[in-house]
């Protein structure tokens, strides 16, 4: 029986899926996990224990479902606002903003059911907000507590195509004003045969050198309007424009900035189409041939594909239900004009109806059957873009379907996935070198009888080493749903101070005079809570009334709801005389870990038979923290029994950190 040790060095491949247990011939099968399970995988290779989520407020109403959009100014004024059932609330530096100690809030159109269909695009302190059932919207901030949102009143069309029938309209008035009555001929050419409709009301009607605004309908040939630019006289024409964007219509269903133009797309009467503004002004939709005009441009295919995204790179990139296409000027660096658009099918994999995610020179977007990431980038081998399958190393990972995504730039490049079922997906993206790593993570506590539901995503600017990422997660509490918005803790993989450690979800701090009873924990009533005190765990406590009754006295101290992390390496291979070690029997008889500012861990066979890392001596107070954080090897007695598997669960289940750098098992093979 052959002996051996064998080094795993590396996790930079992350959870890989069942159709890869048996790929040992895969490079990336040796750096991947069968199980990573809030544990993060950093580019350098190692994995680490992620740190818990802070409690920063309840949403308006725990009843409804709630989103996260991010806000960001610059790098040092960013938000995060909740979009709930008709209102707005914002957050900054980890806190609600208040104003005389209430929430602030404004008022939106949106309604629950239509929060996660929401594109949005900001430049400086606007942010341009569409859907398809709504004007298009525009969110202006002044100061923390001078928010508004308008609709936007675009100074001209965009429109759709000119009348090309006999029908005649007519004012009562050429002059600009209000309440003036225009009159069709006929319902022929307007909305396709139903003469003028209630849903008309607020649709700019373009004729005889004038605008005007409907603002009531009073028959299916007559609507009453505001005209904003007046009449050249009173004469019927038959060369008149209705707009192209109404509740009859559709309003764009997707925004980007694109080389100082705003492009809006996807009505719902044209859902192909492209609407650029003036370049420079972006309200101005006044379409012309010169080069700085208004363009409208509608992709041809075979069959109308629903614009779901656009995302401006290098060119603009347009995802629709059937592909991905580019928007540039002939294919050369110059700018776009009326002249020169050029759009390009690159792919045909097609686009769920979620946002895509710039991330470096990449476009990561989900694709129509919300299952797979696929990774558009520009390639130089084919003068175009490619569109690489990121799930294909772990395809259940996705398994029912993505919602939402954001991307977490600083410090390790993730891009976040929350799942139909509330598990939250990273994976650890860089591609340059070629690092992709999937981790799935689920949350302290429980929603009935569940694990804790994560139902929206987003990050921000942070400090200048690390964005902040932001939850908000779905729980039974006390025996009521409760959706609490919370923060993921500043990750500090140089763990140096014990009272520092934040490894608890939902959880809030003490720190102030020594005490017995912490009180302020209504959030968790009736929840068993973890807790770490003065830098040392402490015995679990149920919290009643909003407080807990500590057994030691404690000036600073975290609490909140416990979370495992399990890593499971996949099955040994190496070590046999003959050939592959796999359906051999085998026995590993020690492991040594290779350890970074690591505080406890669990080591063994399987998660029902586990060895505890002895991280004190019998000499240290249980009620202080452990005065060096391991940084080196760990060599644990492992008590296994033969078998072919050969599997290595690490788990931790403290509020400690963890680290993994590698894993050194040494292996008994048997060839016979």
């Amino acid at each position: 029986m052959p002996r051996t040790t064998l080094a795993l060095t590396s996790f930079v491949s992350g959870e890989l899926g069942a159709k890869l247990d048996g790929r040992t011939d895969f490079t990336k099968y040796g750096t991947g996990c069968k199980e990573l399970k809030n544990f993060l995988v950093h580019p350098q290779g190692a994995a680490t224990r992620r740190v818990g989520t802070q409690f920063i407020a309840e949403v308006k109403s725990s009843a409804a479902k709630t989103r996260l959009i991010p806000f960001e100014f610059s790098t040092t004024q960013t938000y995060i606002l909740e979009f709930g059932n008709t209102y707005i609330r914002f957050f900054k530096d980890k806190g609600q903003i208040l104003d005389s100690g209430s929430a602030y809030e404004i008022s939106s159109p949106y309604l629950t059911a239509e929060l996660f269909d929401i594109k949005f695009s900001q430049s400086a302190d606007v942010m341009y907000i569409v859907h398809p059932n709504h004007e298009t919207m525009k969110l202006s901030r002044t100061g923390h507590t001078n928010w508004s949102l308008t609709e936007v009143d675009f100074t001209d069309g965009p429109y759709l195509e000119p009348n090309d029938t006999t029908t005649t309209l007519t004012p009562a008035s050429a002059s600009t004003g209000t309440g003036v009555n225009i009159t069709a001929s006929a319902v022929t050419g307007i909305n396709s045969g139903s003469g003028f409709l209630a849903t008309d009301v607020g649709r700019i009607i373009s004729f005889n050198s004038g605008l005007a605004k409907i603002t009531a309908r009073t028959s299916t040939t007559v609507v009453v309007c505001t005209i904003t630019k007046a009449f050249a006289n009173t004469d019927a024409k038959t060369d008149w424009k209705l707009g192209a964007f109404s509740d009859t219509t559709g309003h764009p269903s997707s925004v980007s900035f694109f080389e100082q133009r705003l492009v809006f797309a996807g009505t719902t009467a044209e859902p192909q189409t492209l609407y650029f503004s003036k370049s420079g002004d972006y309200e101005n939709m006044t379409a012309g041939t010169d080069a700085d005009d208004a363009m409208i441009y509608t992709i041809a295919s075979n069959q109308v594909n629903a614009i779901r995204y656009l995302k401006a790179t290098r060119t603009l990139i347009v995802g629709t239900t059937g592909g991905e296409f580019t928007v540039s000027a002939d294919g050369t660096d110059a700018a776009v004009t009326p002249t020169n658009v050029t759009i390009k099918k690159q792919s045909s994999y097609g686009s769920a109806n979620v946002d895509a995610q710039p991330a470096g020179n990449a476009i990561l977007f989900l694709q129509k059957a919300k299952r797979k990431i696929r990774e558009l980038t520009y390639n130089f081998d084919v003068d175009g873009y490619v569109a690489a399958d990121l799930t294909i190393l772990n395809d259940i990972v996705t398994k029912t379907g993505i919602n939402e995504m954001a991307y977490q730039q600083e410090p390790d490049s993730i891009l976040w996935c929350v799942r139909e079922d509330g598990i939250l997906s990273g994976l650890t993206y860089q591609r340059s070198e070629n690092v992709t790593a999937w981790h799935r993570h689920i949350f302290g506590g429980s929603f009935g009888s569940g694990d804790a539901v994560c139902e929206s995503v987003a990050s921000i600017s942070g400090t200048l080493t690390e964005d902040e990422l932001w939850v908000i997660i779905k729980r039974t509490v006390n025996g009521a749903t409760k959706r609490y918005v919370e923060c993921f803790s500043e990750f500090d993989f140089d763990e140096t101070t014990a009272t520092d450690f934040r490894f608890v979800d939902s959880h809030l701090i003490y720190d102030g005079s020594a005490t017995t009873t912490l009180t302020g924990l209504s959030h968790l009533e009736g929840q068993t809570v973890s807790i770490l005190a003065d830098g040392a765990t402490h015995a679990d406590k149920v919290v009643s009334s909003g407080s807990i009754s500590l057994d030691r006295s404690t000036s600073k101290a975290v609490v909140g709801l416990s979370y495992d992390s399990v890593l499971q390496t996949m099955r040994i291979e190496g070590g046999a005389a003959e050939g592959t070690s796999q359906g051999k029997t085998k026995r590993i008889s020690k492991v040594t870990l290779r350890l970074f500012e690591t505080v406890g861990a669990k080591v063994g066979p399987s998660l029902t038979n586990l060895e505890t890392v002895p991280f004190r001596t019998s000499s240290d107070p249980m009620d202080t923290p452990v005065s060096t954080l391991i940084a080196g090897d760990k060599e644990i007695e492992f008590r296994d029994d033969y078998n072919t598997d050969g599997f290595i669960f690490i788990k931790q289940d403290q509020p400690l950190p963890l680290s993994v750098l590698a894993i050194y098992p040494t292996v008994v093979t048997s060839d016979g």
